[in-house]
């Protein structure tokens, strides 16, 4: 059966590189993994959990509804104008110093699917708007979504912390030079891929084609407009450490926006109502739906027992214990789309016995950590991967390759820094 299930699993990804439609391909070959593990039902019922995923849902699909009030009422185009300046004097900065910024924001809102679709909806137009190509655009966005691995949240800092005997400071501290050299290794290599394949300029999207910025009228009102929900959420993500600080959710924070949204243009409510709910049934069909297929797709290989043989395969590779750190969960999360079950598996079995291999547990935990986070960072299966694909209109296999030489460097820096 695992043998079957690996045969289906390259078949998935042969067929998402021929770029056949995302959610068949997955929802097909999940299901036939589930039947062939005689249990169908399984898959069924993962396909009802992820549609109404509390977690994902909301944030998404008001996310998406911000973007189209964002649109209608021209407010990325007066956003773009307003940069323009900006745009053409550090032009070769925008697309490393989204990966950046994405980081940065990541660390304070954990959820990668809800900081790049929160992020996403803002910066991929405005880099689109800037002639960058939307692959790219994407890409960008997903590299940086590992930046929770410095939140004192993120379940696997306790957790490694616990097992140490250590506390969660020292944990972050321990490999924070490490992460910080592993996206800015990221972000390089993802300006070099652009620039090899000639995509960080000249492409035409909607807004670039608009009037020329000496002619256009920026209004401020409307141009600050698209940063002011993800400036919430970045302050908001302090209401722990501040109790004076109100904590904003995404969905809190994109009905606010679409409102500013409809204060600064003027518009008609009717006009911004029918946007907004546009935007989220959009989101559903396109985005949620693939969310939906993977689900599928993960469950289909947990019953057939090939997502278990990855992890058993890992667990025995304890003799090179630094290795396996790294490939293991690397591997497991690029195939998976997730990141935490390799990561959780290695850590619970291996990592304790980290000094047997000349490692300390935060040592050998961390980077357990970060190559989870990073194989999930450039996977085509991944939320947060689709989440970008939708908002750049491209097929998430497109983000993934150009993702995938930035994240197998940083996860080979992070293994040299660490171990």
């Amino acid at each position: 059966m695992v043998w079957a299930g690996a045969v289906v699993v390259l078949v998935t990804f042969a067929a998402l590189l021929k770029r056949y439609e995302t959610r068949m391909v997955l929802l097909v070959s999940g299901a036939l993994m589930a039947a062939l593990s005689g249990n169908l039902t399984a898959a069924l019922d993962a396909f009802g959990k992820a549609m109404v995923n509390d977690g994902l849902v909301p944030v998404i699909c008001t996310v998406m509804g911000f973007a189209f009030v964002m649109k209608h009422t021209q407010c990325d185009v007066h956003l773009f104008h307003w940069l323009t300046g900006f745009l053409k004097s550090g032009r070769k900065l925008l697309i490393p110093g989204t990966v950046l910024v994405t980081f940065a924001i990541n660390a304070a809102l954990p959820s990668a699917a809800g900081c790049a679709a929160a992020v996403g909806a803002i910066l991929i137009p405005l880099l689109t708007s800037a002639g960058i190509h939307p692959a790219i655009a994407g890409s960008a966005v997903l590299a940086g979504t590992w930046g929770s691995s410095l939140n004192p949240g993120n379940i696997h800092n306790p957790l490694i912390a616990k097992m140490a005997g250590v506390s969660v400071g020292s944990v972050i501290a321990g490999h924070t030079v490490a992460a910080l050299a592993g996206v800015a290794a990221a972000a390089l290599a993802l300006a070099a891929v652009a620039a090899c394949r000639r995509e960080h300029k000249d492409y035409e999207g909607p807004v670039a084609a608009a009037d020329d910025a000496a002619e256009f009228k920026v209004e401020a009102a409307k141009a600050v407009v698209p940063v002011v929900p993800l400036a919430l959420l970045v302050v908001g993500g302090f209401s722990r450490q501040f109790p004076f600080v109100p904590a904003v959710s995404v969905p809190q924070a994109m009905l606010l926006g679409a409102v500013l949204g409809l204060l600064a243009s003027r518009g008609r409510p009717d006009d911004i109502s029918q946007q907004f709910f546009s935007g989220m049934g959009d989101a559903y069909a396109r985005v949620i739906g693939m969310i939906i297929a993977a689900a599928v797709f993960n469950e289909g290989m947990r019953l057939i027992g090939l997502t278990e043989a990855l992890v058993g395969a890992m667990k025995q590779s304890q003799a090179a214990a630094g290795l396996a750190a790294t490939l293991g969960p690397f591997a497991v999360a690029v195939l998976s789309g997730s990141g935490d079950a390799a990561t959780l598996a290695f850590n619970g079995t291996v990592t304790p016995y980290a000094a047997q291999a000349g490692f300390s547990i935060p040592q050998l935990g961390s980077q357990a950590f970060l190559a989870g986070a990073l194989g999930r960072s450039m996977s085509p299966v991944a939320g947060a991967a689709m989440v970008c694909a939708a908002l750049a209109g491209v097929h998430p296999i497109e983000i993934a390759k150009r993702n995938a030489p930035g994240m197998a460097l940083a996860a080979i820096l992070t293994m040299l820094i660490l171990l």
